[in-house]
């Protein structure tokens, strides 16, 4: 059996709640100290340590005049890719722009009677670096990364965006990542990977220009290179194992909540898939399907370990409780597959997405529906949010008086500075109203 069923109001159930409240884990702190290594080699020796470290994992004739794709690749990549993939790609770009486009935020002000006014200017960021996984030596590009990335910068109106994605043996980038970066905006690709693009991205080279955000998914050292360089540029996120929660109830099918499990599992040995049920029975028909349908996929060795080491199937005795459950856990990806998802929907406190009904599989919002895929894992859904234009934007806030204004807020000011033992704060006040106090 690939997972073993449990009910909630057992030990075990409760063992496996507790489990999956404390899953959190900051980073893999096994590669800590090569990631410091490799991001001091690259602040002192800039392009020189990115081709090293190139040539070592991914190309083996990377040259430094070959880490910026030059305009000629870039033009040849439409003569490889499909026609349908094209049409593919506008669709899901105009649903992501769309869904974006939303979200941009405006800068406001606010005027008192006293001639006082405040505001905030919401202005972008210089400049945002993507990575992109380089995705099984680059046969199986992200391009869902470049889209979900790269639209909200350049709605946020982000001026300089630039790509970083592993090349393959040949020192080529998949041409399907190249097409997708250009039809976003992105033009400016360069041909490194790992801890050392993300540096590069974070201290610049002499190529690779430095950013103010870099965002992307990746691997550890990827993970632990952006933990190490947050605090000096804005990343994302720190981002754990992919997850999915399905809520289902005597309505669902057992066939796409088994299907919807797998589509988490196959992403990583550790990626987390739960079902939540008020049935049973619906465990025992869901682990058949997984059965069935397990031998089918291309990465089954991935999923049935993911399944088999972190697979979880809790039975309820409720809707409520289920619901109650899954906001304690804060997933990434909730699922309800019950028949009035939406009389739940103003329950539901914590979660990266939400996917409502029996049509609704998870795999709509990685690629398609429109809200970004970027998403808070490891219960972090308990205080953070999706990817979005926000990511790219910072507010600067806006402050004048008049005299009169000062004049008639002066003591309150010194009042609070001389408490908190500050006077020159207070004799900033004074001087501007030279009323002697």
């Amino acid at each position: 059996m690939l997972i073993t069923p449990v009910d909630l109001a057992t030990s075990a159930g409760e063992g496996v709640v507790a489990d999956l409240l404390d899953r959190f884990q900051a980073a893999d702190t096994s590669c800590q100290q090569v990631v410091e290594e490799i991001l001091q080699a690259v602040r002192e020796k800039k392009d020189k340590a990115v081709v090293d470290y190139g040539r070592r994992y991914d190309a083996p004739e990377l040259t430094v005049s070959g880490l910026q794709v030059d305009f000629l690749e870039l033009q040849e990549a439409y003569d490889k890719v499909t026609p349908e993939f094209q049409e593919t790609l506008s669709v899901a770009i105009d649903r992501i722009e769309s869904f974006h486009e939303r979200e941009m935020e405006d800068s406001w002000l606010q005027t008192r009677e006293d001639g006082t006014i405040v505001g905030r200017l919401v202005r972008p960021v210089d400049s945002a670096g993507l990575y992109v996984p380089g995705g099984q030596s680059g046969s199986t590009p992200l391009v869902s990364s470049v889209l979900m990335n790269g639209i909200p910068a350049a709605i946020a109106g982000v001026n300089r965006r630039v790509m970083v994605t592993p090349p393959a043996a040949d020192g080529s980038i998949n041409p399907y990542l190249l097409v997708a970066a250009q039809e976003v905006g992105i033009v400016e690709v360069y041909k490194a990977g790992s801890a050392w693009a993300i540096a590069a991205l974070a201290y610049g080279t002499e190529t690779i220009p430095g950013v103010d955000v870099i965002v992307g998914p990746g691997n550890q050292y990827v993970t632990e290179a952006k933990r190490q360089v947050s605090g000096m540029v804005r990343i994302d996120m720190i981002a754990g194992p992919s997850e999915v929660l399905i809520v289902a109830d005597d309505s669902a099918d057992p066939a796409a909540a088994a299907a919807d499990m797998l589509a988490q599992a196959e992403h990583d040995p550790l990626a987390l898939a739960i079902l939540i049920t008020t049935e049973k029975t619906f465990c025992s028909e869901v682990l058949a399907e997984l059965d069935r349908q397990l031998p089918a996929l291309s990465r089954r060795e991935i999923a049935e370990k993911a399944l088999r080491d972190r697979g979880v199937m809790l039975v309820v005795d409720s809707l409520e409780e289920a619901i109650d459950i899954a906001n304690s856990i804060a997933i990434e990806h909730l699922e309800l597959m019950i028949a009035d998802p939406w009389a739940q929907v103003p329950h539901v406190r914590h979660a990266g997405a939400i996917f409502l009904g029996h049509h609704t599989p998870e795999a709509a919002g990685d690629y398609l529906a429109g809200p970004n895929h970027v998403l808070p894992t490891m219960g972090t859904a308990r205080f953070a949010s999706a990817l979005g234009v926000e990511t790219f934007l910072k507010k600067s806030s806006i402050i004048s008086y008049s005299q009169a204004a000062l004049k008639t807020d002066g003591d309150h000011i010194r009042r609070l500075a001389e408490l908190e033992g500050l006077t020159a704060h207070g004799a900033s006040v004074t001087a501007r109203l030279n009323d002697g106090k």
